[in-house]
């Protein structure tokens, strides 16, 4: 008798040391830092409703950018479908900003970028859609987000970037996927300290 009660105590000592190390490495990577992969350098570019915006609009709001054309027939609409989920997720919190770079500046004028932004529902500032020349948003992609920037606008980029209220680069993420969305959600969760 007395054998088996110690087999029954070890074994209940192996569950609660096998339950404290799970919840140890749980709280842990819960805890643990988004990676920083670098800051943004300053830009300015133009939005949808001609309006300045660059780095400085950045400072102070989580930001979740992409890089898009509106005539893309390719990765773009799931991109965009994507980034309108967020866009709704989070309409009650201003501190959480979406922002669009056009890769086809050429066509993409802040007309027709005004006219995307309707079209996905967009009735606010927390959404913003950029035009600038083509050089200046190869020197961003390439310089500022780390991500390439050749033959574009058809090989553009199809991953989101999640930045601090610094500007600071803290992951990269899928665009395409919708599993990437509640990652986001997540990681813009330890970001603010807050649940969505």
């Amino acid at each position: 008798m007395r054998g088996i009660g110690l087999i029954v105590a070890l074994f209940i000592l192996t569950l609660i040391l096998i339950g404290s190390a799970v919840f140890m490495k749980w709280t842990t990577e819960e805890s643990e830092p988004l990676a920083l992969f670098g800051e943004l350098p300053e830009f300015q570019f133009t939005d949808q409703s001609v309006k300045a915006f660059g780095k400085t609009e950045m400072l102070g709001k989580v930001s979740v950018v992409d890089f898009i054309f509106t005539r893309c027939k390719g990765p773009c609409p799931l991109m965009a479908v994507n980034m309108e989920q967020l866009y709704r997720d989070y309409a009650t919190n201003s501190n959480i900003q979406f922002v669009s770079i056009s890769v086809e500046p050429s066509h993409d004028t802040p007309e027709v970028l005004s006219q995307y932004a309707i079209a996905r529902g967009v009735n606010d500032d927390r959404w913003r859609f950029l035009h600038a020349p083509i050089e200046k948003v190869v020197e961003l992609s390439e310089l500022g987000f780390k991500l390439a920037a050749d033959d574009l606008p058809g090989a553009h980029t199809t991953r989101f970037v999640l930045l601090d209220t610094l500007a600071q680069i803290r992951g990269y993420y899928s665009g395409t996927d919708t599993a990437s969305v509640a990652v986001i959600q997540a990681d813009i969760s330890r970001l603010t300290g807050t649940a969505r």
